[in-house]
């Protein structure tokens, strides 16, 4: 098969640090950018938060040796855990919260098993990038270990964050 009979490769989407394009607004414009979204990763039973950088290809230390399905059962007697997407976006006074997106996972370390359903997690990740505050299904304890890790990370962007975000943290 010579050159002109290949099919053409389409372009997805690039996943950049920086902006390659600098503002010409040619080839590469509307490439996604994950420079401001972190993973916080929540135990549940621990009440701890922290931020592991490696869920963004779901290789944090906490997923690591672990085979997930999407059937419960599986990890069943595991640990919950909640995948909690935080975007920082720029007012003209500082950086604040602007996205905060939970998706919940089970691990059971001693079956090597877990569970968590991948496109919620890659759909969380975007509504958290679009500036969604989506802490609903969470429970009250895991709130409270977000809403202090939050404010403990740094005072001043939470105080700058949307008010819905204050909100549904206390509930």
């Amino acid at each position: 098969m010579n050159n002109e009979e290949k099919p053409k490769q389409k372009l997805g989407f690039t996943i950049i640090k920086n902006d390659p394009t600098d503002g010409h607004g040619g080839f590469g414009i509307g490439s996604l950018t994950l420079e401001h979204v972190s993973p916080v990763i929540i135990d549940v039973e621990e009440k701890t938060a922290k931020v592991e950088i490696g869920a963004m290809h779901a290789r944090s230390d906490t997923e690591r040796g672990i085979k997930f399905t999407t059937n419960r059962e599986d990890s069943e007697g595991g640990k919950l855990f909640w995948l909690v997407w935080v975007t920082i976006d720029y007012k003209k006074d500082g950086p604040y919260y602007a996205g905060v997106t939970a998706c919940e996972m089970v691990i059971n370390r001693e079956k090597r098993r877990g569970f968590k359903i991948l496109a919620d997690h890659v759909n969380r990740m975007d509504k958290s990038m679009k500036r969604h505050i989506i802490v609903d299904h969470m429970d009250d304890s895991s709130k409270e270990t977000l809403r202090d890790f939050l404010q403990s990370h740094n005072p001043e962007m939470w105080a700058r964050s949307q008010e819905s975000l204050h909100t549904k943290l206390n509930s």
